[in-house]
C-alpha cells in the first residue's frame, strides 16, 4: 500500500478509536487509581437548616455538572436526604468541595419519610435507610437503594425518583432479599449497600453487603464469605446473578469488641465487569474502628449464573472471578475512614477519566467525611 495511503488509514483508524473511546468510557479494562487528592466535610456541618453527614453514597451528573451526595440519615436528624455538589480538581490537585443545594426524598404519597418513632408501619410507611444513590444516565432521574429493616419487618428496597427526589416508582426485587422472623433472607443493616447502572444505562447491578442467611456465615479474621451482586433490568426482571467471594476480615478487634468485612459499593466497568468495594471496620479497646478498604475488579465472564440456586451454602457453583486493584491503606493517607461511595467523575484535561469515593462518618466525632478524587489508569 502507498505509504499516503497508510498513514491516512492509521490516521482515521486512530480518529475512530479516539471516537469510541470517548463515547464508551468504561469498555476496557481499567490498570489502575492514581489518587489526585482529599478533601473533607467538617463534622456535622450545618447547610440550609440540616446536618450534613452520613454520605453513603454518591454519583455524578452529567447534565449539569453536579455531584449527587445522599446521606443515611434515618430521618432521625433531619429527613432522609440528598446534596448537590461541586468538586473543584484536575488531574494535578483537589482543590475544593461546595455544598449547592439540599433535597428530601419523599414516600409514594408525597410526604417526606419519617423515622422509625412516627413511623405508621401498620400504614405501609417506609422508615429510610438509603445507602447508595445513582442518576440515571437517559434521564437525570434518581435511583436508591435502602437496607429496610429487619427488627421491625421493613424489607430492603429499590426507589426511583425524579431529580428533586420526588418519588415515581418501586424497582421490584427478588424475594430472596426480603427480610423474615427466621434466619433466611436478609441480615438486618446489612442488604441493599451497592447499586450501578450498566455501562449501557439500560440495566442495574444491585449488591447486597452481606451473606443472606441462607448463603453463609459472615466473614471473620480466619475465614471470608459470600455476597450476591444481581444485575436486573429496569422493570426488575432479574438478568443474572453472581457469586462475589468476600475477603476475610484483615485484623482482629481487641477483646470483645466486633469486625466485619463487606460490600459497601458497586460500579459498572463494562458489560461483565463491575468495581467492588470492600470495606471492613474492626474496632480497637475503646470502640473506636479502623477502616481497611479495598477496590476490586470482579468479572462475571464465565461464572455460574446463581439466580437459581436458593441457598449458596453447601452448593456447587463457579464465583465470578476478582482482582485487587487498589488498597487504600497504600496511599500513604492520614488515616482511611469508612468508604461507602464511588462513582465515575468527568473526564481530566488529559483525556483520562476520573473517579471518586466518598466515607460515612455516621455523624460520629471519631470519623471523618473524607472525599477522595483519582485518575484512572
Amino acid at each position: 500500500m502507498h505509504r499516503f495511503f497508510r498513514t491516512a488509514l492509521a490516521l482515521a483508524s486512530a480518529a475512530i478509536l479516539l471516537s469510541a473511546c470517548a463515547s464508551f468510557p468504561h469498555d476496557a479494562p481499567i490498570a489502575g487509581l492514581r489518587l489526585i487528592g482529599e478533601q473533607r466535610i467538617a463534622l456535622k456541618q450545618a447547610f440550609e437548616g440540616t446536618t450534613v453527614g452520613g454520605l453513603s453514597g454518591i454519583d455524578y451528573d452529567a447534565s449539569n455538572k453536579s455531584w449527587v451526595m445522599e446521606s443515611d440519615d434515618r430521618s432521625e436528624i433531619n429527613p432522609a436526604r440528598f446534596y448537590r455538589a461541586t468538586l473543584s480538581y484536575d488531574s494535578h490537585a483537589f482543590t475544593g468541595v461546595t455544598l449547592n443545594s439540599v433535597h428530601f426524598f419523599t414516600q409514594p404519597d408525597g410526604s417526606r419519610y419519617p423515622n422509625l418513632a412516627h413511623a405508621r408501619l401498620d400504614r405501609g410507611e417506609q422508615v429510610p435507610d438509603i445507602e447508595t444513590i445513582r442518576v440515571d444516565p437517559q434521564d437525570g432521574s434518581l435511583w436508591y437503594g435502602s437496607e429496610g429493616n429487619r427488627k421491625v419487618g421493613l424489607h430492603p428496597f429499590v426507589h426511583h425518583a425524579d431529580s428533586g427526589g420526588h418519588y415515581l416508582a418501586t424497582l421490584p426485587t427478588p424475594a430472596m432479599f426480603k427480610v423474615s422472623q427466621e434466619e433466611i433472607g436478609s441480615r438486618n443493616n446489612m442488604s441493599f449497600e451497592a447499586l450501578s447502572f450498566s455501562s449501557d444505562g439500560k440495566s442495574l447491578w444491585l449488591g447486597m453487603e452481606a451473606a443472606l442467611y441462607q448463603d453463609g456465615p459472615l466473614a471473620t479474621p480466619e475465614i471470608g464469605s459470600v455476597v450476591r451482586i444481581t444485575r436486573l433490568d429496569r422493570a426488575g426482571a432479574v438478568l443474572g446473578q453472581y457469586a462475589y467471594a468476600i475477603e476475610p476480615v484483615a485484623s482482629r478487634p481487641a477483646p470483645g469488641r466486633e469486625a466485619d468485612n463487606g460490600v459497601s459499593e458497586i460500579l459498572a466497568v463494562n458489560d461483565h465487569q463491575v468495581l467492588v468495594v470492600e470495606r471492613a471496620g474492626v474496632a480497637n479497646a475503646d470502640g473506636i474502628y479502623r477502616n481497611h478498604v479495598r477496590i476490586y475488579a470482579m468479572d462475571t465472564a464465565g461464572a455460574t449464573d446463581i439466580q437459581s440456586i436458593a441457598a449458596l451454602a453447601g452448593a456447587a457453583y463457579v464465583p465470578a472471578r476478582k482482582r485487587l486493584l487498589l488498597d487504600l491503606e497504600k496511599l500513604g493517607l492520614e488515616r482511611i475512614d469508612n468508604i461507602e461511595g464511588i462513582s465515575w467523575g468527568p473526564r481530566l484535561e488529559n483525556g483520562r477519566r476520573s473517579l471518586v469515593m466518598i466515607s460515612d462518618d455516621n455523624f460520629n466525632a471519631q470519623q471523618v467525611t473524607q472525599i477522595l478524587a483519582f485518575e484512572v489508569l
